[in-house]
């Protein structure tokens, strides 16, 4: 058994080197990784869970943790704002990534639980599941703003992947109408109101 779990944890740490597929998309020098990110909501999670209603911190943390795990083996979708951008079937992708859940938590899910933490992300029926989702959405709109006033894309080319929007506009436009929790708008409201700043102009959504 302990081979098995040698083997799923070193394809596990292929999220460290999978770059989100938006980020190369628009072209962004050294984009983040799928790890990163899920460090990112999980640390969001853990800051936030306690501003949020009816949310179990350690459960939300925990979720956050394995939300993208199965993009180890599927690689990373974005979601598009834009119609007709959508590379997968959303109905595609979650099956994708749950037959890569199940598979790759066998050894260390006897019980179910990580699997039971990854449905109940997907199915957001509960305030700890739809909390996770929006901090997963908050932590692209602060990446977002980092990579924009730190200026890590070209401007001066045409990029085909982002024909309708400026900037980084795209990310925050796929965020808006997502976000389901009181704590999730307003970090949203408040990392545009920066991301506006930094642009000069108001953001496009």
């Amino acid at each position: 058994m302990m081979a098995d779990e040698l083997d799923v944890l070193l394809e596990a740490l292929e999220l460290k080197d999978e770059r989100r597929t938006g980020w190369v998309l628009r072209g962004i020098d050294s984009p983040e990784s799928v790890a990163a990110h899920t460090w990112g909501v999980a640390t969001l999670c853990l800051c936030y869970a306690d501003r949020a209603d009816d949310v179990d911190r350690d459960r939300a943390v925990s979720m956050a943790l394995v939300h993208d795990l199965g993009e180890a083996r599927t690689g990373d979708v974005a979601t598009r704002a834009e119609d007709g951008k959508q590379r997968v079937d959303g109905e595609e992708k979650v099956a994708r990534e749950r037959d890569a859940i199940t598979d790759l938590l066998e050894p260390f899910d006897g019980d179910g639980e990580f699997r039971s933490l990854w449905q109940a992300y997907e199915a957001r029926e509960t305030p700890t599941a739809r909390f996770v989702k929006d901090m997963d959405l908050i932590d692209n709109c602060l990446q977002a703003l980092k990579y924009e006033r730190e200026e890590r894309y070209d401007e001066t080319g045409h990029n085909e992947a982002f024909d309708e929007y400026e900037n980084l506009d795209e990310f925050f436009a796929t965020a808006a109408p997502r976000l389901r929790t009181p704590v999730g708008e307003r970090l949203f409201e408040a990392i545009k109101a920066r991301y506006e700043r930094e642009i000069g102009r108001e953001c496009q959504l």
